[in-house]
């Protein structure tokens, strides 16, 4: 099977144009004291380009205002987003927008797509992702989810306790994972999505959890505490059909997994330049901390570690692009894993080169270390994934009753204590 991730000289030209205008444009959004709406000001000229170079929401087909890009395309994109926490928001793509957009693109009817789906590609929505919940709920396990919806008349009533929903805060309309049908045989059958306005009755969204990157999260998006108490929202705003939430949430999480591995590397790119540049700069016991050989070996490490995450990265991404998120259900586990680790081990090499400037809110490695930290978690913690990886692996093999492995070619010790063992078996058998 042959891996090609090149791309036509075309779109080469689009991600050279992204390159160089995220680092001159965006860049030093971070450094720029402002609130919400001056943000919004401040990106709304930079957005009116990106749309005019074709590169807007491109995570959508054409009908949408999207390219139709496929995973490949899509990953090389966020790799160039991820060097920048505001990028993804100059181009369309911010989460949690980006996958809620995916998926009433996807399930949403109509009369959803016009009232919800319009508004949150023009700009003029945002939106939140309402599925974890706190202990003893769904965290690692979604079948544990303890958020319910009831059907009563014309309206749905929920009612329960999620956390971690990412833009609850500021959020027009939030979409929410609730069980349905507790009584289905089937525990991935019984959840489903429901769309819930901003002010709906008994919608209370309480606060931003308070985390180790919430100075990091700028204009209050955040992570924030929902509590659904007899929650009303009508019955046409059940996203998909009753009892699919298990498989949307996969449509969204999978291809969502891609991004965040091609963003993890754009950040941990920008520290590896950081890196390599103090590296050339500082002086320190008779030369620079170039020619020293830890520093040599964490240079080296970093950029063997970065590679083998993008390949795999990008391999994942053309296995969805022809064969679907289902099938490459192991090949997403195991970069998530994978490519989280990396990230924070070269945050972490570039913050040591630095010393106590690394440390020091003076340069951008501090935030990048505290954000990176959260990747270890959310979308299903390392040691889920390592389980997936494991389980996926282990079905290509079977038990074996033998003393050595099938495919084991035996030492010339092994083959002797074979023919000794059989010569013994014959002269028993004959007594």
């Amino acid at each position: 099977m042959s891996w090609d991730f090149s791309t036509e000289p075309e779109f080469q030209e689009k991600l050279d144009w992204m390159q160089k205008f995220v680092k001159d444009e965006v860049w030093p959004l971070e450094v720029i004291d402002t609130d919400l709406a001056g943000f919004t000001r401040l990106v709304k000229p930079l957005q009116e380009e990106v749309k005019a170079r074709g590169l807007w929401a491109t995570h959508l087909p054409p009908e949408h205002g999207g390219q139709g890009y496929g995973q490949v395309k899509l990953g090389l994109m966020h790799e160039i987003e991820g060097s920048s926490i505001f990028a993804p928001t100059v181009f369309g793509n911010q989460a949690p927008d980006s996958g809620n957009s995916e998926i009433l693109a996807l399930y949403g009817t109509e009369a959803q797509k016009k009232r919800w789906l319009r508004p949150l590609l023009d700009g003029e929505f945002r939106s939140a992702f309402s599925m974890t919940e706190p202990a003893p709920g769904a965290g690692s396990d979604p079948t544990m989810l303890k958020t319910t919806a009831r059907r009563e008349g014309d309206e749905w009533v929920i009612n329960g306790h999620k956390w971690f929903t990412s833009n609850g805060m500021i959020a027009d309309f939030l979409i929410v994972m609730a069980v349905t049908d507790p009584e289905n045989e089937n525990p991935y059958s019984r959840a489903s999505m429901i769309i819930v306005p901003k002010g709906a009755p008994g919608l209370n969204v309480a606060r931003n959890i308070p985390n180790m990157a919430s100075e990091f999260e700028p204009f209050g998006m955040g992570h924030s505490d929902v509590f659904y108490e007899d929650c009303r929202v009508p019955a046409e705003n059940l996203l998909g059909g009753e009892g699919q939430g298990f498989l949307i949430a996969q449509m969204r999480l999978g291809p969502g997994r891609i991004h965040h591995c091609m963003r993890w590397l754009g950040v941990a790119r920008r520290a590896f330049d950081m890196m390599c540049e103090r590296a050339l700069q500082r002086e320190g016991f008779g030369g620079p901390l170039a020619r020293k050989q830890t520093v040599q070996n964490w240079i080296a490490d970093s950029a063997a570690e970065m590679q083998a995450a993008r390949l795999m990265t990008l391999q994942a991404a053309w296995k969805i692009d022809r064969e679907g998120p289902a099938a490459a259900r192991k090949e997403i586990s195991m970069i998530k894993f994978f490519g989280a680790k990396v990230l924070l081990d070269v945050i972490d090499r570039a913050i040591q080169v630095h010393g106590s400037l690394g440390f020091s809110s003076d340069i951008p490695l501090e935030g990048m270390y505290r954000a990176a930290r959260a990747a270890r978690i959310y979308d299903g913690p390392d040691e889920v994934h390592r389980v997936t990886v494991a389980r996926q692996v282990l079905r290509d093999y079977t038990p074996n009753d033998g003393p050595w492995p099938r495919d084991h070619i035996p030492t010339r010790k092994e083959a002797a204590e074979r023919k000794f063992a059989a010569q013994l078996e014959a002269l028993t058998a004959n007594l």
